[in-house]
C-alpha cells in the first residue's frame, strides 16, 4: 500500500464546536464581551458602595482619626478610579467586538480598564490596612472614657 492509501483509510476526526445551548449557531463574541463587562460593572458598583461607606465612617470619626487625611485621600482616589472604570466598561460594552475596525480600540480600552482595576485593588489594600471601622480605636476610646 502506498502512503496515500493509508491516509485515505483513516476516519476523519469529528469537528469540534463550542458548547452552545442554541445548537449549531457560532459563539457570539460580542455578546460574551458584553456579559463580561456587565459582570465587572456589578463588582465595581459593590466596591464603590463599600468605599462610600468607608468614607462615611472616616468622616464620622473626624480628623482625630490617626490616618484621617491618608484614608480620605486613598478612598477618594479609589472612588474616582472606579467611576472612570465604570465609564470604560460602558464604552467597551457598547462597541461591537465582531467589527474588525473596533477590535484594536476595544483591546486598548480593555487593557486600560484592567490596569485601572489593578491600581484600584492595590489602593483598597492600603485602605484596609490603614483601617476605617466603627469598631476600631474610636469605639474603644469612647467606651473607656464615658462622658
Amino acid at each position: 500500500m502506498k502512503a496515500r492509501d493509508l491516509n485515505s483509510e483513516r476516519p476523519t476526526p469529528p469537528t469540534r464546536r463550542h458548547a452552545n445551548p442554541r445548537g449549531n449557531q457560532p459563539l457570539n463574541l460580542n455578546h460574551y464581551a458584553t456579559k463580561k463587562s456587565v459582570a465587572e460593572s456589578m463588582l465595581d458598583v459593590a466596591l464603590f458602595m463599600s468605599n462610600a461607606t468607608r468614607l462615611k465612617v472616616v468622616l464620622e470619626q473626624g480628623p482625630s482619626l490617626e490616618y484621617y487625611t491618608t484614608l480620605i485621600t486613598l478612598i477618594s482616589i479609589s472612588l474616582i478610579l472606579q467611576v472612570v472604570i465604570g465609564i470604560l466598561l460602558v464604552v467597551i460594552a457598547r462597541l461591537n467586538l465582531n467589527e474588525v475596525a473596533n477590535q484594536w480600540r476595544l483591546n486598548q480600552l480593555n487593557n486600560a480598564a484592567t490596569t485601572l482595576v489593578f491600581i484600584t485593588v492595590v489602593i483598597n489594600i492600603f485602605i484596609t490596612a490603614f483601617g476605617a471601622h466603627k469598631t476600631g480605636s474610636m469605639a474603644a476610646r469612647t467606651s473607656s472614657n464615658p462622658v
